[in-house]
């Protein structure tokens, strides 16, 4: 039972069916810069047997990335 194409070209194929939909999608749906406070905050959680009190200042830090990242986007320079 051979196939008529190998991996290489299958994935190429499947590649073309997605390509569009993949380059032309906002930046944002792909790229989050408060990633990194987000993976921060769940090993608190984890190192701390998910604890969400000994975890605040992860989560305040992830919610003010957050806040101002949203607000760079609607283009407001001073949300205070």
């Amino acid at each position: 039972m051979a196939e008529d194409s190998t991996p290489d070209e299958a994935y190429g194929k499947t590649w073309q069916k997605t390509e569009r939909k993949f380059t032309h999608k906002p930046a944002s749906e792909f790229y989050d810069p408060c990633q990194d406070f987000a993976d921060r905050s769940l090993k608190c959680l984890k190192r701390n047997n998910f604890d969400r009190e000994m975890c605040g200042d992860y989560f305040q830090a992830y919610r003010d990335c957050k806040k101002n990242w949203l607000n760079q986007k609607k283009g407001v320079t001073n949300p205070n």
